[in-house]
């Protein structure tokens, strides 16, 4: 139910059970907001998957549960999700701070004082105008300088935008180490379109894959009849990156020889080919990468010292995707666009169960794990939300949020069962190892415990 539409007007979305105080709060924000009211969590989902609400204003206890909570999960699910906050009984505070650690805006205790509800409102609706103008201007900015594939608003990854945005410029050697999976690439795909060398060529070359003969031949070219197979002459990748940059991705992998010509061709900006004596000058940016501890692998001669420090002249360190977990949903919803346009699906977004899912796996694989998983659900999802059963198998096993954590040893003996048997067969053997305590097993399954109500009732396992 709602007000008549006004042109304009920011939508607010209003859950309380009580009708009394459903309209009152309709006849005093009338003209300011485009109302619309739900007396439960069914109905409130029904408007947020059908209008771009603004602001969504619900009480903590529904019907005397704690269906606030769960609506605030469910309304973060979805593509666009709007500014939450929370109406909640004088000394429940504690609840609704922890509301607010998961994505609540604010809150205000009842009996509810109406001019500072609207003071509160006002604040919520001038973040959510903010938080557009900020979104619109960074993909303004990111289509201009290059940043458009890096997704994320942590605080690291901020600070690595700023460190892009300044070293991309000048000439420096740059260092991107981190784990991998996080985008390493795309970062240097980034430093190389705000340079003023992105007219030129990025040439990307992973060391890792190619044999010490090869790789020396793949970054310096060779002469014809330099080794045998070597038919005719081959331009190398450095000559092929002449005034532009050249991304040397896993530079931990390189062997001793070949670590001596690239020291050459950062220090004199000249190359050989192999089974040449002639150097050619070279004007070239490098951008290497490294999933290992360069470091260590000097202290254990390995790699040479003094090319690593020709290398980390600028360090840019990626976190892992477990150290920036309020990026995952921005993350998702860029992968569902996209893996949805690519197969002509209409997926709007995912369910509560699969966010939460998606939320606390670990994210060994990182980014690209994860985009690996959205596409594999999107392939899978039969409806218009993506639910649990089109995640990968590997995605249910895992209940902790810990760095080198290991898969929940629930999967260790599982038989090859349909996704619903399996979740079942998982529900009970947590309830049988914490003794039927149903808080304890929600932990161990890394649900919620309403989550896991629910699923009782659904499989009818008797606790």
């Amino acid at each position: 139910m709602s007000t008549a539409v006004t042109d304009n007007l920011p939508i607010l979305l209003v859950v309380e059970d009580e009708k009394n105080t459903r309209d009152g709060l309709r006849r005093y924000f009338d003209g300011k907001f485009d109302i619309y009211l739900a007396p439960d969590v069914t109905t409130a989902m029904n408007v947020l998957e059908a209008q771009p609400v603004d602001v969504l204003l619900t009480d903590l206890r529904l019907m005397g549960g704690t269906e606030g909570l769960d609506l605030l999960v469910r309304a973060q699910s979805i593509i666009h999700p709007p500014v939450c906050v929370l109406m909640t009984a004088y000394g429940s505070e504690k609840v609704a701070v922890q509301a607010m650690k998961r994505g609540a805006y604010d809150y205000i205790t009842k009996p509810l004082d109406l001019e500072k509800l609207d003071a509160v409102l006002t604040r919520a609706l001038h973040s959510r105008k903010v938080e557009k103008e900020n979104q619109q201007l960074r993909e303004e900015l990111d289509k201009k300088f290059g940043l458009e594939k890096l997704i994320g608003n942590a605080p690291a990854m901020v600070a690595i935008y700023d460190r892009i945005r300044q070293v991309a410029p000048t000439r420096a050697t740059v260092l991107i180490e981190g784990e991998s999976g996080t985008g390493k690439e795309l970062v240097a795909q980034s430093l190389h379109m705000l340079s003023p060398r992105k007219s030129a060529r990025f040439v990307a070359v992973h060391c890792a894959a190619l044999s010490p003969q090869l790789l020396e031949s793949e970054l310096f070219g060779h002469e014809k009849g330099a080794f045998t197979g070597a038919v005719e002459r081959r331009v190398g990748r450095f000559e092929e990156a002449n005034h532009g940059t050249i991304f040397l991705d896993e530079i931990g992998e390189i062997d001793a020889a070949t670590q001596v010509k690239l020291l050459r061709a950062l220090g004199e900006q000249t190359i050989q080919r192999v089974g040449s004596n002639q150097s050619l000058k070279v004007d070239v940016r490098v951008v290497a990468a490294t999933n290992k501890n360069l470091e260590t692998l000097v202290r254990e001669g390995k790699f040479r010292e003094d090319l690593f420090y020709r290398l980390d002249v600028v360090p840019i360190h990626l976190p892992p995707l477990r150290e920036r977990r309020e990026d995952i949903p921005l993350l998702i919803h860029a992968f569902i666009h996209e893996y949805s346009r690519q197969n002509q699906k209409r997926i709007t977004g995912l369910s509560a169960d699969a966010q939460e899912t998606l939320q606390r796996y670990d994210w060994p694989g990182n980014v690209r794990e994860l985009r690996a998983a959205i596409e594999h659900a999107v392939a899978l999802c039969r409806g218009e939300r993506i639910g649990v059963r089109d995640l990968p198998g590997r995605l249910l096993g895992q209940s902790t949020t810990t760095s080198g954590s290991a898969p929940n040893t629930l999967l260790s003996d599982q038989p090859n069962l349909n996704l619903e048997s399996m979740e079942k067969s998982f529900i009970e053997r947590a309830l049988r190892l914490t003794d039927h305590n149903v808080t304890e097993a929600a932990k161990l399954l890394g649900i919620s415990r309403r989550t896991l109500h629910r699923k009782i009732k659904t499989y009818q396992i008797k606790t």
